[in-house]
């Protein structure tokens, strides 16, 4: 059956995800799961605060009449109003229930900010290393992706993006702490990209929006996640609860435009009506009750820390090279060997699955998703140190 020529060319792009899990398979089949060590997804093994346990088993035991209807596109004004309480409270803007839209997920809420913005042509820049699934979504709304490389430490080249930036550029994704690589990027520099878009847009007279994608935001520690808002008027965050409360399968998170965006209430008529005509309609009305009191909750953040220390610090000493994360569940060391294939091929020698960086746009990488349990990391360690000195480390 003949599929469309475009998908086609992003199956065969994306062929190395693919390729990792069905080799992942098959290690499984021949060594048994507890001998597999997968480092290669961010779906972590943490579960939810009890916070959410309580609220679900609360709700389940006196339901809400009409509670599984549908409602405004936008979601639950309680909801939405719960979301924007917090978001004011960082950034100490006004933001109301008006600039919030609950989404299905960072996934969605990107995909309704690119449908909102995007004229097809359109240019979105993206900073590599960046998360796989940003080409498709630029691709999907219309647009063009344009990869700019951000420096040795993976902060933003303002340089580069400035040379990038040209009269169709509509939008630039940021990702901070960032995946793959977990860094988190300074007010200072985040101000300095606000200032450069603002001489750019007086210099083609068009508005270049920032979409900040935030799903790690609060798993950092104990460097400053900045807010996007304090620091470029044009922009919107884009998140889910996906990581900070372990919920990565109920798909709810939300985009929250910046009040001081230019026809902010423009902007958002086109989000809420994007989020219904996109296929989503609504974000889904159980997980939006249930998030709606815990938007000061999160998982245990020092656990996350733990686990970044303790792989971190065993493959530093081993000799990697790699950035030390802020935040996130990422590391992102340099390849040991000139092709990363081939390390991740050796890798596997040694059961340890890990997800080359070429698919991240950075070739010469390879990532690290330490979102598993201490024990997995712990019984690795050995193996790791097979692997370096295999490696001529």
């Amino acid at each position: 059956m003949p599929i469309a020529d475009n998908i086609k060319t992003c199956i065969e792009s994306a062929s190395w995800i693919r390729k990792m899990f069905e080799e992942g398979a098959a290690l499984r089949k021949e060594f048994g799961d507890a001998n597999v060590f997968d480092f290669t997804l961010g779906n972590p093994t943490m579960e939810p605060p009890a916070a959410l346990q309580e609220e679900l088993k609360a709700l389940a035991q006196n339901p809400v009449p009409g509670m599984h209807r549908y409602m405004n596109n936008a979601g639950y004004d309680d909801t939405r109003a719960a979301v924007a309480e917090v978001i004011a409270e960082k950034c100490g803007l006004p933001v109301t229930a008006a600039q919030i839209v609950m989404s299905c997920g960072a996934g969605a809420a990107l995909n309704v900010v690119l449908k909102t913005l995007l004229n097809p042509g359109d240019e979105v820049i993206i900073l590599t290393p960046f998360f796989v699934e940003y080409k498709f979504y630029i691709d999907n709304q219309g647009g063009i992706a344009v990869e700019v490389a951000t420096d040795e430490n993976f902060q933003p080249d303002l340089a580069a993006i400035d040379c990038a930036i040209n009269a169709r550029t509509r939008a630039i994704i940021v990702n901070s702490p960032n995946n793959p690589t977990g860094v988190i990027y300074p007010e200072a520099t985040l101000k300095a990209l606000g200032e450069l878009l603002k001489q750019k847009e007086e210099q083609f007279g068009t508005t270049i929006t920032v979409i900040s994608d935030e799903p790690y935001a609060r798993i950092s520690f104990g460097e400053e996640v900045p807010s996007i808002f304090n620091c470029v008027s044009n922009s919107v965050i884009v998140t889910s609860h996906s990581k900070d409360l372990a919920l990565p399968g109920e798909r709810i998170g939300y985009l929250a435009a910046n009040p001081e965006m230019k026809d902010v209430n423009l902007f958002m008529q086109g989000a809420i009506f994007c989020n219904r005509v996109l296929g989503f309609v609504n974000a889904p009305a159980l997980m939006q009750r249930l998030v709606t009191k815990l938007q000061r909750a999160s998982v245990d953040i020092e656990e996350y820390r733990k686990k970044r220390d303790m792989l971190y610090n065993k493959l530093v000493e081993l000799g990697f090279e790699v950035v030390k994360p802020g935040g996130g569940f990422y590391l992102f060391p340099k390849s040991p060997l000139a092709d990363e294939m081939d390390f991740i091929r050796l890798a596997q020698k040694y059961r340890i699955l890990l997800v080359p960086g070429s698919g991240f746009g950075a070739p010469g990488f390879f990532r690290i998703a330490y979102c598993v349990d201490d024990d997995m990391i712990e019984r690795s360690l050995p193996l790791w140190e097979e692997l370096a000195k295999e490696a001529g480390l």
